[in-house]
């Protein structure tokens, strides 16, 4: 266990302290606009396919733009793009109080569709900002506190997540549409003073003779033909995937453990729960040796979870295997942010983080199709014990054809450059 002068060893940079606030009310802003826009727009229409698409709306240009941004990211001064994001984001967040105050003199058809409009834009900052944040940290904190930095950033936004979710439901509940989407506005406007706060840095050196389709090609290439970064990324998708408990959990709480809605929260809880524990553990207690092979362990772990999940009919097991889950899953996102992180050029992150947020965007979008889909043909426990087994069977072939993820240690990755 570390000494806490190490321990908090990123926290003791300024700017790094910055970032972590423009990321908190960032996603404290995402969250409340998921749960506030879902709740709006179907009290607005009554009908539950409208919520996919709203998904959807946001999920296309955020997937569609990720590798220009990530090419941008490594030509363009991160910072300033980060500012960019933000500023569409608070855009959007006053276009929609604006659309709610006026909702009255607006007709339905318009009102839902300047809705869906405003969420096309929020997908397109999201596409700019997840693969400049990525490419931006290792800026800000040297190599030797960057497990330490990714650590407290994980646990941050795990923190923002939960308290998202909620704050989003409340204000909506008791304060309304106006005050939620005015709450956004809000924390957007904060956010944008932390970014501006924080120091701009240099562009890393680039070959400017490189068209984009060129530099984009680089940048798939190098993914591709890194066994560890590729094998990391598809693993997690995979798991991502397979892994239904999550976009099943109303299921479960109302049909199987019989707890409602107040019980769904819970079980959602404990999952994030487990995640923040690790993710602080961490910060403590960096990994060294045989990262490779926690990781595998760890995903095998989670598979494991919701396959007793999945079986369980017993309201508090179900909890405790969710919190595990949590803790499982955060191992396996913790090692693979910070071995992409160390195995790519300074000049590469954003292109390599932008191949990653596509993977981890559509895994999350198309698991809960998956999800869906498996339940209404094998019916809700067997899919997410099928989904468990396919989540072991992606870790034991992983195992098999990618030894040099098997074998990837972290120690000695603070001591030099790939």
């Amino acid at each position: 266990m570390l000494p806490n002068t190490q321990a908090y060893a990123a926290l003791h940079i300024p700017d790094y302290r910055r970032f972590l606030a423009m990321r908190l009310m960032t996603t404290l802003t995402v969250q409340i606009m998921s749960v506030s826009v879902g709740y709006y727009v179907y009290e607005l229409t009554n009908d539950p396919l409208m919520l996919g698409f709203i998904g959807l709306t946001e999920a296309i240009p955020a997937i569609g733009i990720s590798l220009w941004a990530g090419h941008l990211a490594d030509k363009r001064n991160r910072r300033n793009i980060l500012v960019g994001c933000i500023s569409v984001l608070l855009v959007c967040s006053i276009a929609l109080l604006m659309v709610a105050l006026n909702q009255d003199r607006m007709p339905r058809s318009t009102l839902i569709f300047s809705i869906y409009g405003i969420i096309f834009f929020t997908g397109i900052s999201r596409g700019f900002f997840s693969p400049t944040n990525f490419a931006f940290l290792p800026q800000i904190v040297d190599r030797d506190k960057l497990q330490n930095a990714i650590s407290w950033n994980s646990s941050t936004w795990e923190v923002a997540s939960i308290t998202g979710l909620g704050l989003g439901g409340l204000i909506y509940g008791f304060g309304g549409v106006s005050a939620a989407f005015g709450t956004m506005s809000v924390l957007c406007g904060l956010a944008l003073v932390f970014v501006l706060q924080i120091a701009p840095r240099g562009v890393p050196p680039f070959d400017r003779s490189e068209t984009a389709v060129q530099r984009i090609k680089a940048g798939l290439h190098f993914v591709f033909s890194k066994q560890v970064i590729i094998g990391a990324i598809a693993m997690d998708l995979f798991a991502v995937f397979f892994g239904g408990a999550v976009a099943l959990m109303p299921v479960f709480a109302k049909d199987i453990l019989h707890v409602g809605p107040q019980g769904a929260g819970i079980l959602r809880a404990s999952m994030a729960v487990g995640a923040i524990t690790m993710a602080i553990f961490l910060a403590h207690r960096p990994l060294g040796k045989n990262a490779g092979k926690i990781m595998l362990l760890c995903v095998a772990g989670f598979g494991l979870c919701n396959i007793f999940f999945g079986l369980s009919t017993n309201f508090f097991l179900s909890c405790l295997l969710l919190l595990l889950a949590g803790m499982f899953d955060e191992v396996s996102v913790f090692i693979r942010s910070a071995l992409v992180q160390f195995q790519t050029p300074e000049n590469m992150k954003g292109r390599v983080s932008s191949v990653s947020s596509i993977f981890i965007t559509s895994s999350n979008e198309l698991g809960a199709f998956e999800s869906g889909l498996a339940a209404r043909f094998m019916g809700t426990v067997p899919s997410v014990v099928f989904g468990g087994l396919m989540t072991l069977g992606v870790v034991a072939f992983t195992w098999w054809r990618a030894p040099k993820l098997r074998n990837y240690d972290f120690e000695g990755q603070t001591d030099h450059l790939p």
